[in-house]
């Protein structure tokens, strides 16, 4: 790899918002950490990742593909980051096949699912990553169709996605879901956002446990990121509350999609062979219990 091609990784301020709020509040994410030693922990491992457009998606995305990884990766809409982290994926040497569509349709889930079996054959590893969420002052602000649309991207899709892809999982095949620290403290102005990630963590543990799952050796995981800068923070949440976002954890600071990462290579490689059924949590030092 030259050097050219390499993303550098910037250091996280140690104070976000206090030198130049207008100009942190428009940085891109880190998404790519250059010190990072691969170790072939996925070589040849075929994996699907919902949201591997941008963020903590594409971070994961990056390193999937410097373990060996064939990655498959789903996005909305944002074609320039699709192609952005397509092109980064390729640059590493990774087979990378990239699916626009809504991950809250069964039938997107499926076509997904059937066209990187048609290409790779099989799959081991399984992401649900996507999500979205609406900041709101009050719950009567909050829509039926908002409630629709976040229970729709954020827990229907991995629901479609492990029916989909549960039937071409390989024998050790490893599941993971992202859910949020929000399912654990709660946030006051995400209440249907939190909802689903509560949801995620029961569906994790009873997916964990399910017979047809053990039988075939399947493992079943989340991680809960705590605040990670990533588009979704500026696109959803007022400029006034970005100030202090991220900074009641005990490194006093937001972290970076880069820094979540490795937890998805812990949990989709053979180091975590005797983990399932339980969150990491990747959150800056916020005490949570479970």
């Amino acid at each position: 790899m030259t050097e050219e091609n390499i993303v550098k990784t910037q250091e996280p301020k140690k104070d976000y918002m206090m030198d130049d709020e207008s100009e942190n509040m428009r940085r891109e994410p880190v998404v790519e950490n250059e010190e990072y030693k691969s170790a072939d922990k996925l070589k040849d491992k075929v994996a699907i990742i919902t949201g591997g457009d941008s963020g903590i998606g594409a971070a994961t995305a990056i390193l999937f593909a410097k373990e060996g990884a064939k990655v498959a990766f789903t996005y909305h809409s944002s074609d320039d980051d699709a192609e952005k982290t397509k092109n980064r994926l390729q640059e590493i040497g990774a087979d990378v096949l990239v699916f626009k569509g809504d991950v809250g349709d069964e039938k997107h889930a499926a076509e997904v699912t059937q066209e990187v079996v048609s290409k790779w054959g099989s799959i081991d590893i399984l992401v649900n990553h996507a999500g979205e969420q609406m900041y709101q002052e009050s719950i009567l602000d909050i829509t039926a169709e908002q409630v629709d649309r976040t229970y729709r991207t954020n827990i229907f899709s991995m629901i479609y996605f492990v029916k989909a892809v549960f039937p071409h999982m390989n024998e050790g095949g490893k599941i993971i879901n992202t859910s949020s620290v929000t399912a654990y403290k709660g946030n006051p102005n995400l209440l249907d956002y939190s909802g689903t990630n509560g949801a995620i963590v029961s569906f994790t543990r009873s997916l964990s446990q399910n017979q047809e799952f053990t039988n075939k050796k399947i493992r079943v995981n989340t991680v809960a990121p705590g605040p990670i800068w990533t588009p979704l923070i500026p696109a959803t949440f007022p400029d006034e509350k970005i100030a202090s976002w991220g900074k009641d954890g005990a490194l006093g600071r937001p972290g970076e999609a880069y820094e979540l990462a490795p937890a998805y290579v812990f949990l989709a490689s053979d180091d975590s062979s005797y983990v399932t059924g339980q969150t990491i949590h990747v959150n800056g030092g916020v005490i949570v219990n479970g």
